[in-house]
């Protein structure tokens, strides 16, 4: 029987959605007959590796995080309908329940999209409980990469990053076995020196194994002053996943900063894709949004064409 989330009221999404964490925990024990049924079905395949030869296009679905919240279902048809391939799932899909997430891949296929990597909390790396929920839900979306959204509360210091860098270089053998790796987000305080000399990310890099994957967030690398060409070529191999978030200097009330649209700010795109695709290892992109002069959706669509008017031009 084919299941379709057109046939789940609104209000179900709703109560499971990651903005209502809440209301989450009693849906636990209150499932639809769907739910029911699919929690004991095996789970959907792993989506296979993406081809890197045509390098697939995707969503951060923190850029339409309002519209997430407010209606997933709707929210990834959306996104389909405009061409993206791939999404990408923040922290919050940490609270949904295991038929939920059942339901979200089915609705996924239906659409064409898939789900490559998700962000997460560090709790998806600290062994135990927290851990198999998060192997089980991503192998249920067919995700391949759990990343790390941003260090924990408390991180400071060489012993800080230290003690972070061996956690998640044991995650990556502990997840291995699951077909699961791991990997880390980097923002702007990132390319800061840790010691008056190393920066955190070239010591992130220096001790996690070659197969962590170094999720390349331009903007904040352009914010921070950093070489993103230099970045990549230091990291062969290792930049797999890359936010497409532009920046240029100026303040929100001007709509600058990261409310630029891609392509709108000051980062050198076809010499960052040129490195990505020639040594970082790139396997896909996912655009990413903290806000614009549009609505969210609006922002997406436009950043979207501006992509496919780079790609062709490029």
């Amino acid at each position: 029987m084919k299941n379709d989330l057109n046939h789940i009221s609104r209000r179900n999404f709703l109560t499971v959605s990651g903005a209502a964490a809440a209301v989450l925990a009693a849906q636990a024990t209150k499932t639809t007959a769907f739910a029911a049924l699919a929690a004991n079905e095996a789970a959907p395949p792993a989506s296979p590796v993406p081809d890197t030869r045509k390098y697939p296009i995707g969503l951060e679905l923190y850029s339409v995080r309002t519209e997430l919240a407010r209606d997933l279902p709707n929210t990834l048809r959306t996104v389909a309908k405009m061409g993206y391939e791939v999404v990408e799932f923040y922290a919050p899909y940490f609270s949904w329940t295991i038929p939920y997430a059942k339901e979200v891949r089915t609705l996924m296929d239906d659409l064409g999209l898939r789900c490559y990597s998700t962000h997460n909390n560090i709790e998806s790396f600290t062994p135990g409980s927290t851990m198999n929920k998060a192997i089980e839900l991503n192998q249920i979306l067919g995700a391949r990469y759990l990343i790390l959204a941003s260090e924990p509360g408390g991180t400071k210091g060489l012993d800080g990053w230290k003690k972070l860098c061996d956690q998640l270089t044991t995650a990556v053998e502990q997840l291995k076995p699951h077909g699961l790796s791991a990997g880390f987000h980097n923002h702007q305080t990132e390319w800061a020196p840790l010691d008056g000399s190393t920066r955190i990310m070239d010591f992130l890099a220096a001790n996690t194994p070659k197969e962590f994957v170094l999720q390349f967030d331009v903007g904040t690398c352009m914010e921070a002053g950093a070489d993103p060409i230099a970045w990549i070529k230091a990291n062969p191999g290792r930049i797999k996943i890359v936010h497409l978030k532009d920046w240029a200097p100026g303040s929100r009330a001007d709509e600058k900063g990261y409310r630029v649209l891609f392509g709108e700010g000051v980062s050198p795109w076809k010499e960052i894709i040129a490195a990505l695709e020639s040594v970082g290892g790139v396997e896909f992109y996912l655009m990413e949004q903290e806000g614009s002069r549009f609505s969210e959706f609006e922002t997406a669509q436009r950043c979207l064409d501006a992509w496919k008017t780079f790609r062709g031009k490029a």
